[in-house]
């Protein structure tokens, strides 16, 4: 197949897991014998923090301003698929432009489902409308469960299907090294996320100074008060991921609010820190067991007692086997070519809807 994708960043993982999700689904997809082409508005913010410009498994092209996603119609034309992904910068225009123009499949790709349909529901969103819902052969969805119905009957999708976030496992695999912290997190502020990683990483380090932390991303406002032994640092590129993953006894996973309140929506931390045979203590949220196995492959404690309580007591063998077991658990069913798999059924799927319709039109 030949796919044009439209997404929000494949060059910077810079304040965002976008990237990370393209190249691991992009690359086992490629690697499937399919062409694509990943169209990227050029960004400021972006252009001073690229960590992959010219990869070897697809196209990246660059436009820019609110237009230049036009400049690239003839390969949109000629596609078997165009792909646009959520929050991509006048997504509203790229995705009438798509529309209007493929003769193919068009898709949309949520990689933000729960603060999309949030947003939508506000009339506020950005990159999505009802009448684009509406005319995207499919909704590839980063949530699944209850919402895919949800986004069929309320918002008119002829069909959305479950495409959870990814891993690489290529690329994320254990790095054995001596642990240097207890505990760690990966993320970008969020402040519907600070509670949590103020009541699961903050105050343990405060109540356990003996014990050391790490705290990753940018965005973090000048105003939080960082506990001595917590290092931080302002951004951890995908490539030394599992090195920091490695160099931690623990990590944590940390939820958005709409993302817990929808369920069934995994962050793809969740499944790079399994892969990389790091055993994870997280938040909860409805459809975690469907991906994890509380107790085996996951830890989830309620407060900052039964955190300081796993990183001091639980036995050495049953935090290596809660590594493996998630680790295996990632290599069966959530690697980056499981998902590729799905992506090309989803797209052959939709492909054939549309051939059915216009069978049954012309009779």
């Amino acid at each position: 197949m030949r796919v044009v994708v439209f997404g929000l960043s494949l060059s910077s993982s810079w304040g965002n897991g976008h990237a990370t999700t393209y190249r691991a689904l992009l690359r086992a997809f490629a690697e499937r014998g399919h062409d694509v082409l990943f169209l990227e508005r050029d960004q400021p913010w972006y252009a001073g923090h690229r960590d992959l410009t010219d990869p070897d498994w697809c196209r990246l092209r660059l436009y820019e301003g609110e237009r230049g996603h036009e400049d690239f119609a003839d390969e949109v034309r000629a596609a078997d698929a165009v792909i646009v992904g959520s929050y991509v910068p006048d997504g509203r225009a790229v995705g009438q432009f798509v529309q209007r123009t493929a003769e193919g499949v068009t898709a949309f790709y949520d990689i933000d489902t729960p603060v999309t349909l949030s947003a939508l529901a506000r009339g506020e969103c950005t990159y999505l409308d009802a009448d684009l819902v509406a005319g995207y052969d499919v909704y590839l969805s980063f949530t699944g469960g209850p919402t895919l119905a949800r986004i069929e009957r309320r918002w008119g999708s002829p069909a959305a299907r479950a495409l959870f976030c990814t891993v690489d496992t290529d690329l994320y695999r254990p790095v054995p090294t001596r642990p240097r912290w207890d505990l760690s997190y990966i993320g970008t502020y969020s402040p519907d996320r600070q509670p949590t990683l103020q009541r699961l990483l903050l105050e343990p380090a405060r109540r356990a100074p003996d014990l050391r932390f790490a705290v990753a991303g940018p965005l973090y406002p000048d105003t939080i008060h960082w506990p001595d032994n917590v290092e931080r640092f302002d951004h951890v590129a995908p490539a030394d991921h599992p090195a920091f993953y490695g160099a931690s006894r623990y990590t944590l996973n940390v939820t958005r609010a709409d993302m817990i309140a929808a369920g069934h929506s995994p962050s793809v931390r969740l499944f790079e820190a399994a892969a990389c045979e790091t055993p994870i203590l997280s938040d909860r949220w409805e459809g975690l067991e469907t991906f994890f196995r509380p107790g085996r492959e996951i830890l989830l404690p309620g407060d900052a007692n039964e955190v300081v309580q796993i990183l001091r007591d639980l036995p050495e063998t049953r935090r290596r086997a809660i590594a493996s077991g998630g680790a295996a658990r990632i290599r069966d069913r959530h690697d980056a070519r499981a998902r590729a798999g799905q992506l090309e059924d989803d797209l052959m799927e939709a492909k054939a809807r549309l051939t059915a319709g216009g069978a049954a039109r012309a009779s």
